[in-house]
């Protein structure tokens, strides 16, 4: 691919994600307060499998969402 259409496709996907980003309304992504959240599988710091039911313990659990400051 030549430079300036390189920079050209560069700008267009720029764009598109930019464009994208603003038809997001951030109040209705994630569950909702008193919300169930669903179960889910991640991968801890030694690769190990995890769901969230398996972080149960005698009182539950407590989840925490952090949103990141580069949304």
């Amino acid at each position: 691919m030549s430079r300036p259409l390189a920079s050209i496709a560069a700008l267009i996907c720029s764009l598109v994600l930019i464009s994208a980003a603003a038809t997001i309304d951030p109040q209705t992504l994630g569950p909702k307060v008193g919300e169930r959240a669903p179960d889910f599988s991640l991968r801890d710091q030694q690769g190990t499998p995890r769901t969230l039911r398996s972080t149960f313990g005698p009182k539950g659990v407590v989840l925490v969402f952090f949103r990141s400051a580069d949304w």
